[in-house]
């Protein structure tokens, strides 16, 4: 079975669509590792594409957020702002379907997937010493997780700990074979705002017979997807970032 792997889409349709349409034919089934909304100008247009398309999908913390589930004092002013932007665009049906979201992990066909660590949905898996933390902790020798926004991963094989680079900006991908043996943390990157200086949205597949993980990086529209966060009234800011991959 080929996955499709998906992460932080955050209200883009642009990006999205553009992630679909490189990975067509390559996957089976999609599944997502949280934040479908927030930031992005089209959440309830992803809302209902998940809820048509995703075989499997957990909450981020925007997602929650976004529904009223979560206190917004620790949110930065422009992500407070689009927060409550977000909460009052999103029908009554798509708030709904976004609060009944379960939080990670989960298990889908041998693997894990959390949003943010295994053990927290709201920590960051920044660096390697992070990633040592949770290694003992794991269930399952492949887990994706996002919240981030940056794509690659963290692996420990043969007692070695090691990073998992994502595709450089001179390629479209890069490739990893799990081993069966070892323990790998990935991150299949945003779909809707990278933040790892590649304004390319991000996705992973991974298929199960071979234990291949495929990285890709696609370009998409976001000036149209900047228009639109600016013709909305959300903060200019979450539109210019987008150029940058920041």
């Amino acid at each position: 079975m080929r996955y499709l792997v998906v992460s932080d889409i955050h209200g883009n349709w642009e990006a999205l669509q553009s992630v679909l349409n490189d990975a067509r034919g390559r996957y089976d089934r999609i599944v997502c590792c949280g934040d479908l909304v927030g930031y992005g100008p089209d959440p309830n247009r992803i809302i209902s594409w998940a809820r048509e398309n995703l075989f499997a999908c957990i909450r981020g913390n925007h997602d929650r957020a976004c529904c009223g589930m979560e206190d917004l004092e620790w949110f930065n002013p422009i992500a407070r702002e689009a927060t409550i932007w977000t909460m009052a665009a999103l029908s009554e049906d798509s708030l709904t379907w976004l609060r009944a979201l379960q939080p990670g992990p989960i298990v889908v066909d041998g693997f894990m997937v959390a949003h943010g660590s295994p053990l927290d949905e709201d920590e960051y898996l920044m660096t390697l010493q992070d990633a040592a933390n949770i290694f003992g902790y794991l269930e399952a020798n492949l887990t994706f997780f996002g919240h981030t926004h940056l794509q690659g991963g963290f692996a420990w094989v043969n007692g070695n700990r090691k990073l998992i680079w994502r595709p450089m900006e001179d390629q479209e991908e890069s490739m990893l074979r799990v081993d069966p043996d070892g323990l790998y943390l990935m991150n299949p990157g945003s779909v809707g705002q990278p933040r790892d200086a590649d304004a390319r949205a991000g996705y992973a597949v991974y298929d199960t017979e071979t234990r291949n993980i495929t990285m890709r990086r696609v370009v998409y529209d976001y000036e149209a997807v900047r228009n639109k966060i600016e013709a909305v009234g959300l903060p200019p800011a979450l539109g210019l970032r987008l150029a940058f991959g920041r």
